[in-house]
């Protein structure tokens, strides 16, 4: 259910962004160094520090502002 709100956003933001999908149960070790426990989890990094992170769907426009707001 996410995956078509991050092709929306991407075509709006075009290259100023990068999305990244990790597969939890093929990485675990990702899923405990960022502490996810549940899916989807969205983090927002800039320069390797984490800005923002959000549990669950987001919707396009929410997203949109936040990645926006951080660029």
């Amino acid at each position: 259910m996410q995956d078509p709100i991050l092709k929306t956003v991407h075509q709006k933001l075009g290259e100023k962004v990068t999305f990244l999908k990790v597969d939890i149960d093929k990485n675990p070790e990702a899923s405990s160094l960022y502490q996810i426990r549940s899916v989807p989890t969205l983090l927002l990094f800039k320069n390797g520090e984490i800005l923002w992170r959000h549990s669950g769907v987001v919707s396009p426009q929410v997203l949109e502002q936040v990645l926006n707001q951080n660029l």
